[in-house]
Protein backbone atom coordinates (compact mmCIF):
# COMPACT_ATOMS: atom_id res chain seq x y z
CA UNK A 1 0.00 0.00 0.00
CA UNK A 2 1.29 3.18 -0.77
CA UNK A 3 1.93 5.84 1.70
CA UNK A 4 -0.75 8.37 1.67
CA UNK A 5 1.65 11.00 3.14
CA UNK A 6 3.70 10.64 -0.25
CA UNK A 7 1.27 10.99 -2.99
CA UNK A 8 0.61 14.57 -5.03
CA UNK A 9 -2.64 16.24 -3.85
CA UNK A 10 -4.14 15.87 -7.12
CA UNK A 11 -2.78 11.69 -7.25
CA UNK A 12 -4.40 11.88 -3.95
CA UNK A 13 -7.73 13.28 -5.06
CA UNK A 14 -8.22 11.00 -7.87
CA UNK A 15 -8.10 8.28 -5.95
CA UNK A 16 -10.38 9.60 -3.23
CA UNK A 17 -13.19 9.62 -6.49
CA UNK A 18 -12.39 6.49 -7.62
CA UNK A 19 -13.14 4.89 -4.33
CA UNK A 20 -16.29 6.96 -3.63
CA UNK A 21 -17.21 5.61 -7.38
CA UNK A 22 -16.77 2.23 -6.05
CA UNK A 23 -18.51 2.66 -2.96
CA UNK A 24 -21.92 3.32 -5.11
CA UNK A 25 -21.15 0.62 -7.16
CA UNK A 26 -21.22 -1.94 -4.00
CA UNK A 27 -24.27 0.66 -2.17
CA UNK A 28 -26.49 -0.30 -5.80
CA UNK A 29 -25.28 -4.28 -5.94
CA UNK A 30 -26.37 -3.92 -1.92
CA UNK A 31 -29.98 -2.30 -3.13
CA UNK A 32 -30.48 -4.70 -5.49
CA UNK A 33 -30.21 -7.42 -2.78
CA UNK A 34 -32.41 -5.45 -0.32
CA UNK A 35 -35.21 -5.17 -3.34
CA UNK A 36 -34.72 -8.91 -4.16
CA UNK A 37 -35.25 -9.42 -0.48
CA UNK A 38 -38.67 -7.49 -0.68
CA UNK A 39 -39.95 -9.09 -4.00
CA UNK A 40 -39.15 -12.57 -1.90
CA UNK A 41 -41.44 -11.58 0.83
CA UNK A 42 -38.39 -11.95 3.29
CA UNK A 43 -40.28 -10.08 6.09
CA UNK A 44 -43.12 -12.34 6.11
CA UNK A 45 -41.50 -15.03 6.15
CA UNK A 46 -39.40 -14.17 9.45
CA UNK A 47 -42.43 -12.36 11.30
CA UNK A 48 -41.75 -9.18 10.40
CA UNK A 49 -43.60 -6.36 10.07
CA UNK A 50 -41.56 -5.06 7.01
CA UNK A 51 -38.23 -5.33 5.88
CA UNK A 52 -36.82 -2.15 7.11
CA UNK A 53 -37.66 -3.86 10.73
CA UNK A 54 -35.86 -6.94 9.71
CA UNK A 55 -32.54 -4.37 8.77
CA UNK A 56 -32.83 -2.43 11.82
CA UNK A 57 -32.04 -5.97 13.21
CA UNK A 58 -30.21 -7.38 10.81
CA UNK A 59 -27.49 -4.43 10.11
CA UNK A 60 -28.36 -2.18 13.15
CA UNK A 61 -29.68 0.44 11.21
CA UNK A 62 -32.08 3.23 12.56
CA UNK A 63 -35.71 2.85 11.48
CA UNK A 64 -35.14 5.76 9.26
CA UNK A 65 -32.61 4.81 7.38
CA UNK A 66 -33.36 1.52 7.17
CA UNK A 67 -37.09 2.51 5.38
CA UNK A 68 -34.41 5.39 3.45
CA UNK A 69 -32.43 2.08 1.73
CA UNK A 70 -35.65 -0.28 1.39
CA UNK A 71 -37.16 3.15 -0.43
CA UNK A 72 -34.18 3.76 -2.82
CA UNK A 73 -34.38 -0.08 -3.37
CA UNK A 74 -37.57 -0.15 -5.06
CA UNK A 75 -37.05 2.50 -7.15
CA UNK A 76 -34.16 1.50 -8.54
CA UNK A 77 -35.06 -2.15 -9.47
CA UNK A 78 -37.46 -3.93 -11.61
CA UNK A 79 -40.60 -5.67 -10.38
CA UNK A 80 -41.08 -9.70 -11.86
CA UNK A 81 -44.79 -10.23 -13.04
CA UNK A 82 -46.22 -13.24 -12.91
CA UNK A 83 -45.12 -14.87 -15.58
CA UNK A 84 -41.37 -14.08 -15.15
CA UNK A 85 -41.18 -10.50 -17.55
CA UNK A 86 -38.81 -8.10 -15.77
CA UNK A 87 -40.26 -4.71 -15.87
CA UNK A 88 -37.33 -2.07 -15.76
CA UNK A 89 -37.53 0.14 -12.27
CA UNK A 90 -39.21 3.22 -11.74
CA UNK A 91 -36.56 5.89 -12.38
CA UNK A 92 -34.66 3.60 -15.26
CA UNK A 93 -32.41 6.53 -16.00
CA UNK A 94 -31.29 7.02 -12.43
CA UNK A 95 -31.13 3.70 -12.36
CA UNK A 96 -28.43 3.40 -14.82
CA UNK A 97 -26.57 5.98 -13.30
CA UNK A 98 -26.41 5.02 -9.61
CA UNK A 99 -24.97 1.18 -11.18
CA UNK A 100 -21.94 3.25 -12.82
CA UNK A 101 -21.26 4.96 -9.52
CA UNK A 102 -22.16 8.43 -10.80
CA UNK A 103 -24.91 8.90 -8.08
CA UNK A 104 -25.18 8.11 -4.28
CA UNK A 105 -28.72 7.62 -2.32
CA UNK A 106 -29.00 11.19 -1.65
CA UNK A 107 -29.44 11.71 -5.75
CA UNK A 108 -31.67 9.26 -5.61
CA UNK A 109 -34.39 10.64 -3.04
CA UNK A 110 -34.07 14.12 -4.75
CA UNK A 111 -34.80 12.98 -8.14
CA UNK A 112 -37.75 10.77 -6.91
CA UNK A 113 -38.92 13.69 -5.06
CA UNK A 114 -38.68 16.00 -8.35
CA UNK A 115 -39.91 13.21 -10.85
CA UNK A 116 -43.06 13.64 -8.51
CA UNK A 117 -44.44 16.62 -9.98
CA UNK A 118 -42.78 15.78 -13.76
CA UNK A 119 -42.84 13.96 -16.44
CA UNK A 120 -41.00 11.09 -17.35
CA UNK A 121 -39.22 12.74 -20.01
CA UNK A 122 -37.51 15.22 -17.43
CA UNK A 123 -35.42 12.49 -15.91
CA UNK A 124 -32.89 12.17 -18.45
CA UNK A 125 -32.17 16.00 -18.04
CA UNK A 126 -32.28 15.47 -14.72
CA UNK A 127 -30.03 12.76 -14.17
CA UNK A 128 -27.42 14.65 -16.66
CA UNK A 129 -27.31 17.67 -14.19
CA UNK A 130 -27.19 15.35 -11.50
CA UNK A 131 -23.94 13.46 -12.59
CA UNK A 132 -22.14 16.75 -12.03
CA UNK A 133 -23.57 18.76 -9.30
CA UNK A 134 -24.83 17.71 -5.58
CA UNK A 135 -28.08 16.55 -4.18
CA UNK A 136 -29.07 20.50 -3.14
CA UNK A 137 -28.46 21.71 -6.41
CA UNK A 138 -30.20 18.99 -8.31
CA UNK A 139 -33.39 19.93 -5.84
CA UNK A 140 -33.42 23.14 -6.91
CA UNK A 141 -33.04 22.23 -10.77
CA UNK A 142 -35.78 19.98 -10.25
CA UNK A 143 -37.79 22.78 -8.83
CA UNK A 144 -37.22 25.21 -11.67
CA UNK A 145 -37.96 22.82 -14.33
CA UNK A 146 -41.54 22.06 -12.75
CA UNK A 147 -41.60 25.91 -12.69
CA UNK A 148 -41.27 26.77 -16.29
CA UNK A 149 -42.91 23.23 -16.79
CA UNK A 150 -46.23 24.21 -14.98
CA UNK A 151 -46.21 27.96 -14.37
CA UNK A 152 -49.17 28.62 -16.63
CA UNK A 153 -51.13 25.92 -14.97
CA UNK A 154 -53.58 26.44 -12.46
CA UNK A 155 -52.33 25.27 -8.52
CA UNK A 156 -52.70 21.79 -7.94
CA UNK A 157 -54.19 20.12 -5.38
CA UNK A 158 -52.85 18.39 -2.37
CA UNK A 159 -52.98 15.08 -2.16
CA UNK A 160 -55.36 12.97 -1.01
CA UNK A 161 -54.34 12.13 2.65
CA UNK A 162 -53.95 8.08 3.42
CA UNK A 163 -56.93 6.79 5.50
CA UNK A 164 -56.45 6.07 8.52
CA UNK A 165 -56.89 2.81 10.20
CA UNK A 166 -59.19 3.95 12.96
CA UNK A 167 -61.12 7.31 12.94
CA UNK A 168 -62.98 9.05 16.12
CA UNK A 169 -64.55 12.27 15.70
CA UNK A 170 -66.24 14.83 17.87
CA UNK A 171 -67.51 18.07 17.71
CA UNK A 172 -70.01 20.23 20.25
CA UNK A 173 -72.88 21.44 18.40
CA UNK A 174 -75.71 23.09 20.37
CA UNK A 175 -74.45 22.21 23.61
CA UNK A 176 -74.54 18.62 22.72
CA UNK A 177 -70.84 16.95 21.73
CA UNK A 178 -71.49 15.10 17.99
CA UNK A 179 -69.09 11.48 18.13
CA UNK A 180 -68.71 9.51 14.68
CA UNK A 181 -65.82 6.74 14.34
CA UNK A 182 -64.40 4.08 12.22
CA UNK A 183 -63.05 1.03 13.81
CA UNK A 184 -60.57 -1.69 12.30
CA UNK A 185 -62.46 -5.29 12.25
CA UNK A 186 -60.71 -6.29 15.91
CA UNK A 187 -61.52 -2.64 17.55
CA UNK A 188 -64.98 -2.80 16.66
CA UNK A 189 -65.54 -6.24 18.01
CA UNK A 190 -64.75 -5.51 20.99
CA UNK A 191 -66.46 -1.94 21.40
CA UNK A 192 -69.59 -4.12 20.28
CA UNK A 193 -68.94 -6.45 23.17
CA UNK A 194 -69.04 -3.59 25.14
CA UNK A 195 -71.96 -1.78 24.08
CA UNK A 196 -74.13 -4.27 23.56
CA UNK A 197 -74.82 -5.36 27.19
CA UNK A 198 -75.89 -2.21 27.87
CA UNK A 199 -78.17 -1.49 25.16
CA UNK A 200 -80.34 -3.90 26.22
CA UNK A 201 -84.29 -2.85 26.45
CA UNK A 202 -85.27 -2.35 29.62
CA UNK A 203 -87.60 -4.83 31.36
CA UNK A 204 -91.11 -4.11 30.81
CA UNK A 205 -92.58 -3.16 34.46
CA UNK A 206 -96.23 -2.31 35.63
CA UNK A 207 -94.99 1.21 36.58
CA UNK A 208 -93.15 2.51 32.65
CA UNK A 209 -94.30 -0.15 30.25
CA UNK A 210 -92.02 -1.18 27.75
CA UNK A 211 -89.07 0.66 26.54
CA UNK A 212 -89.80 3.25 23.96
CA UNK A 213 -86.64 4.43 23.50
CA UNK A 214 -84.91 3.52 19.69
CA UNK A 215 -82.14 1.20 19.48
CA UNK A 216 -79.83 4.13 18.74
CA UNK A 217 -81.27 6.18 21.65
CA UNK A 218 -80.77 2.91 23.88
CA UNK A 219 -76.46 2.78 22.31
CA UNK A 220 -75.98 6.36 23.01
CA UNK A 221 -77.37 5.48 26.70
CA UNK A 222 -75.13 2.77 26.83
CA UNK A 223 -72.35 4.60 25.40
CA UNK A 224 -72.94 7.21 28.48
CA UNK A 225 -73.19 4.18 30.85
CA UNK A 226 -69.67 2.85 29.30
CA UNK A 227 -67.86 6.54 30.23
CA UNK A 228 -69.58 6.32 33.59
CA UNK A 229 -68.06 3.01 34.68
CA UNK A 230 -64.93 3.47 33.11
CA UNK A 231 -64.73 6.49 35.56
CA UNK A 232 -65.59 4.33 38.17
CA UNK A 233 -62.46 2.34 36.75
CA UNK A 234 -63.58 -0.93 39.41
CA UNK A 235 -66.86 -1.78 37.77
CA UNK A 236 -67.43 -3.10 34.24
CA UNK A 237 -70.31 -4.38 32.47
CA UNK A 238 -71.81 -7.97 32.64
CA UNK A 239 -73.25 -9.60 29.44
CA UNK A 240 -75.33 -12.84 30.62
CA UNK A 241 -73.86 -12.66 34.35
CA UNK A 242 -70.71 -12.43 32.82
CA UNK A 243 -67.94 -9.84 32.68
CA UNK A 244 -67.73 -8.22 29.10
CA UNK A 245 -66.00 -10.91 26.86
CA UNK A 246 -64.74 -11.17 23.54
CA UNK A 247 -65.44 -14.42 22.35
CA UNK A 248 -62.97 -15.57 19.84
CA UNK A 249 -64.22 -19.77 18.37
CA UNK A 250 -61.25 -21.67 16.60
CA UNK A 251 -60.38 -25.14 17.12
CA UNK A 252 -57.79 -25.62 20.04
CA UNK A 253 -55.26 -27.46 18.19
CA UNK A 254 -55.07 -24.85 15.36
CA UNK A 255 -54.42 -22.25 18.44
CA UNK A 256 -52.13 -24.40 20.36
CA UNK A 257 -50.47 -24.88 16.64
CA UNK A 258 -50.56 -21.04 15.36
CA UNK A 259 -52.71 -22.20 12.09
CA UNK A 260 -56.08 -21.37 10.71
CA UNK A 261 -58.15 -18.45 11.77
CA UNK A 262 -60.36 -17.48 14.92
CA UNK A 263 -63.88 -16.12 14.29
CA UNK A 264 -65.54 -13.18 16.09
CA UNK A 265 -68.78 -12.58 17.05
CA UNK A 266 -69.78 -10.95 14.04
CA UNK A 267 -68.26 -13.13 11.96
CA UNK A 268 -65.25 -11.59 10.78
CA UNK A 269 -61.92 -14.05 11.08
CA UNK A 270 -58.93 -13.06 12.40
CA UNK A 271 -55.26 -15.09 12.06
CA UNK A 272 -54.35 -17.18 14.75
CA UNK A 273 -51.77 -15.26 15.61
CA UNK A 274 -53.68 -12.44 16.31
CA UNK A 275 -55.75 -14.73 18.32
CA UNK A 276 -53.05 -15.83 20.21
CA UNK A 277 -52.11 -12.02 20.96
CA UNK A 278 -55.41 -10.59 21.91
CA UNK A 279 -55.78 -14.04 24.41
CA UNK A 280 -52.65 -11.99 26.13
CA UNK A 281 -54.49 -9.53 27.15
CA UNK A 282 -58.16 -9.87 26.66
CA UNK A 283 -60.93 -12.20 28.59
CA UNK A 284 -61.00 -15.50 26.44
CA UNK A 285 -63.23 -18.23 26.81
CA UNK A 286 -61.83 -21.33 24.60
CA UNK A 287 -64.81 -23.23 22.93
CA UNK A 288 -63.43 -26.66 22.04
CA UNK A 289 -64.44 -27.91 18.61
CA UNK A 290 -65.47 -31.73 17.53
CA UNK A 291 -64.58 -32.67 14.23
CA UNK A 292 -67.47 -31.07 12.33
CA UNK A 293 -67.45 -27.70 14.37
CA UNK A 294 -69.90 -28.94 16.98
CA UNK A 295 -68.92 -27.21 20.37
CA UNK A 296 -68.09 -30.11 22.95
CA UNK A 297 -66.86 -27.99 25.94
CA UNK A 298 -66.76 -24.53 27.10
CA UNK A 299 -64.01 -24.19 29.53
CA UNK A 300 -63.35 -21.51 31.91
CA UNK A 301 -62.80 -18.21 31.19
CA UNK A 302 -58.87 -17.38 30.86
CA UNK A 303 -58.54 -13.96 32.41
CA UNK A 304 -56.52 -10.63 31.64
CA UNK A 305 -53.54 -10.10 33.99
CA UNK A 306 -54.89 -8.89 36.88
CA UNK A 307 -53.61 -5.63 38.59
CA UNK A 308 -51.48 -6.76 41.09
CA UNK A 309 -49.40 -8.98 38.58
CA UNK A 310 -48.88 -5.80 36.40
CA UNK A 311 -47.98 -3.31 39.05
CA UNK A 312 -45.33 -5.99 39.31
CA UNK A 313 -44.31 -6.53 35.99
CA UNK A 314 -44.19 -2.48 35.64
CA UNK A 315 -41.79 -2.66 38.75
CA UNK A 316 -39.88 -5.34 37.37
CA UNK A 317 -39.83 -4.32 33.75
CA UNK A 318 -39.97 -0.78 33.44
CA UNK A 319 -41.50 -0.44 30.52
CA UNK A 320 -41.00 -3.04 27.08
CA UNK A 321 -38.33 -5.22 28.16
CA UNK A 322 -37.32 -5.73 24.27
CA UNK A 323 -33.97 -4.96 24.15
CA UNK A 324 -33.30 -1.55 22.71
CA UNK A 325 -36.65 -0.33 23.74
CA UNK A 326 -37.65 2.58 25.66
CA UNK A 327 -41.32 2.27 25.36
CA UNK A 328 -43.24 3.24 29.01
CA UNK A 329 -45.65 0.99 30.88
CA UNK A 330 -48.41 2.79 29.95
CA UNK A 331 -48.03 1.47 26.38
CA UNK A 332 -46.94 -1.83 26.97
CA UNK A 333 -49.15 -5.33 27.35
CA UNK A 334 -48.69 -7.72 29.59
CA UNK A 335 -47.49 -11.18 27.35
CA UNK A 336 -47.87 -14.40 28.22
CA UNK A 337 -43.84 -16.42 27.87
CA UNK A 338 -45.87 -19.68 27.71
CA UNK A 339 -49.14 -19.37 26.16
CA UNK A 340 -52.14 -20.72 27.84
CA UNK A 341 -53.03 -22.67 25.09
CA UNK A 342 -49.95 -24.49 25.45
CA UNK A 343 -50.22 -24.51 29.69
CA UNK A 344 -48.44 -21.62 30.80
CA UNK A 345 -50.14 -19.41 33.67
CA UNK A 346 -51.11 -16.06 34.26
CA UNK A 347 -48.21 -15.38 36.93
CA UNK A 348 -45.05 -13.25 37.35
CA UNK A 349 -42.82 -15.87 36.54
CA UNK A 350 -45.11 -16.30 33.27
CA UNK A 351 -44.76 -12.19 32.15
CA UNK A 352 -42.99 -10.01 30.52
CA UNK A 353 -44.23 -6.33 29.53
CA UNK A 354 -44.09 -5.63 25.83
CA UNK A 355 -45.14 -2.76 23.13
CA UNK A 356 -47.87 -3.22 20.79
CA UNK A 357 -44.96 -3.66 17.81
CA UNK A 358 -42.56 -6.46 20.20
CA UNK A 359 -45.91 -8.40 21.54
CA UNK A 360 -46.86 -8.65 17.55
CA UNK A 361 -42.72 -9.20 16.81
CA UNK A 362 -42.59 -12.04 19.28
CA UNK A 363 -46.16 -13.87 18.25
CA UNK A 364 -44.88 -14.04 14.78
CA UNK A 365 -41.25 -13.94 14.32
CA UNK A 366 -38.43 -16.93 15.76
CA UNK A 367 -37.89 -14.25 18.99
CA UNK A 368 -37.70 -16.15 21.96
CA UNK A 369 -38.26 -14.65 25.41
CA UNK A 370 -37.21 -16.35 29.06
CA UNK A 371 -36.84 -15.70 32.47
CA UNK A 372 -33.12 -15.64 33.84
CA UNK A 373 -32.59 -15.23 36.91
CA UNK A 374 -35.80 -13.06 37.17
CA UNK A 375 -34.72 -10.95 34.33
CA UNK A 376 -36.36 -11.19 30.63
CA UNK A 377 -33.96 -12.26 28.60
CA UNK A 378 -34.37 -12.62 24.22
CA UNK A 379 -32.57 -14.55 22.24
CA UNK A 380 -32.65 -13.47 18.42
CA UNK A 381 -33.66 -15.88 15.74
CA UNK A 382 -30.50 -17.90 14.04
CA UNK A 383 -30.48 -15.64 10.68
CA UNK A 384 -29.88 -12.72 12.95
CA UNK A 385 -27.53 -14.16 15.11
CA UNK A 386 -26.54 -17.79 14.36
CA UNK A 387 -25.39 -18.56 18.08
CA UNK A 388 -28.40 -17.31 19.59
CA UNK A 389 -26.95 -14.86 21.81
CA UNK A 390 -29.14 -13.57 24.74
CA UNK A 391 -30.14 -10.09 24.90
CA UNK A 392 -31.51 -7.46 27.47
CA UNK A 393 -33.14 -4.44 27.55
CA UNK A 394 -29.97 -1.87 29.33
CA UNK A 395 -32.50 1.06 28.71
CA UNK A 396 -35.23 0.57 31.26
CA UNK A 397 -32.91 -1.87 33.44
CA UNK A 398 -30.34 0.72 33.55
Amino acid sequence: MIETRLLPTDELLRSVVSKVTEIRVRENELMQEIAELERRGAASELGYKDLAQVLRHAVRWDLTTARKWVTTAARLSGAITPTGSELQPELPATAEAVAEGALSIEHVAVVAQAMETLPAEAEAPLVDYARDHEPNEVRKFGEDLAYRLYQNDPEPRDPEPAPPGNEHMMRWKNGRLEIRAKLDKVTGAKYEALIDPLAKPRPNTTDEGPDRRSREQREGDALAELIDLMLRADQLPEHGGEPVTLTLTMPYDDLANRVGHATLDNGDHIPADQARQLACNAGIIPMVLGGTGQPLDIGRKTRTFPAAIRRTLVTRDRGCAFPGCGRPPRQCDAHHIRHWANGGDTSVDNAVLLCRHHHTLIHQSKWEVRLVTGIPTFYPPAWLDPQQRPRRNLINTA
